[in-house]
């Protein structure tokens, strides 16, 4: 299983990594235009993942609205995308803000869904059922996602780079270290009934090794990036780590509660010793708010 894991990492790290130095240095002007569309993809996989744990269980709502729901929101996160690609800058005075775009998408989204229920409907029974697992799989993926383009989105190109490659490089370390300390050291389930493989020292490791990985990228990788060193305290970048670790956790520790409850292992078999694309997203969704929280409190 660890073999897979190894395997199937190192093939989606790879074109993940060529696409980012891609999206850093070829952008045509607008930073994010080619890291967007794998974005929205794998949302779109993990909501489809989610209907079909649903589907497992006997429920049914209609996927049309929020596959177009996800997807409406995501665009919409990336309206300022419109104007850099026209050569023009995001107005300032704009009355929506660049958050207000996607939360007005998700409104309508909200729409579709009764709609996409109002199309089918017969006779009475299991209708709220739908419409509110509708909207928990739209937003679940598409609000979450949104914080995830808006550190893209960060002030300038190197600063939004800067800001997404962290959340990425902490989470994915922070797991892999809550895994292995969990593996060697682990004596004290975390949460037995959610995750049976879970521990209290695979999570103190992986929030040490969350804190360690953010001084190693703040130290070295973020300079390269930025093509300065960063001027974030010690202090900050400690505490960024902390913050992403314990967020990721909470991800992962949400979606096994989902998984428990549909019976499901895994979100899907896809990709051996990974699972699924919402079990790789889970952490990263979830620390995504947090870590743009950070960035815009000027933590780190």
């Amino acid at each position: 299983m660890l073999r897979w894991r190894l395997i199937f990492a190192a093939i989606i790290i790879a074109p993940l990594l060529a696409l980012v130095y891609a999206d850093f240095h070829y952008n045509f002007g607008a930073p994010g235009i080619l890291l967007a569309p794998l974005g929205l993809v794998a949302g779109l996989l993990a909501a489809g993942e989610i209907l079909d744990m649903l589907k497992g269980k006997g429920h049914s709502p209609v996927g049309w609205p929020i596959y177009a729901g996800i997807t409406l929101i995501f665009v919409a996160a990336c309206a300022p995308l419109g104007w850099q690609l026209a050569g023009a800058e995001y107005p300032l005075d704009c009355p929506l803000g660049e958050l207000g775009w996607p939360l007005a998408a998700a409104a309508l989204a909200v729409g579709l869904i009764f709609v996409g229920e109002m199309m089918r409907y017969e006779e009475p029974g299991g209708v709220i059922v739908n419409v509110a697992l509708g909207m928990f799989a739209t937003f679940y993926i598409g609000l979450l996602l949104i914080f995830v383009v808006q550190l893209r989105f960060f002030d300038t190109n190197e600063r939004g780079m800067t800001a997404l490659v962290s959340l990425l490089f902490v989470t994915k370390l922070s797991d892999t270290g809550a895994y292995f300390t969990g593996k060697t050291f682990g004596r004290h389930k975390l949460a037995l009934k959610l995750s049976p493989g879970k521990t209290i020292e695979g999570a103190i490791g992986g929030i040490a090794v969350a804190c360690l990985a953010s001084w190693i990228f703040f130290q070295f990788i973020a300079p390269s990036i930025l093509g300065a060193t960063t001027a974030s305290p010690l202090w900050g970048v400690l505490l960024y780590g902390a913050i992403i670790a314990i967020a990721g956790m909470l991800g992962d520790l949400s979606e096994s509660l989902l998984k428990r409850d549909m019976e499901r292992k895994d979100s899907s078999s896809w990709l051996p010793g990974l699972g699924g694309v919402l079990d790789i997203l889970d952490s990263i969704l979830a620390a995504a708010p947090a870590a743009f929280i950070c960035w815009v409190a000027g933590i780190v």
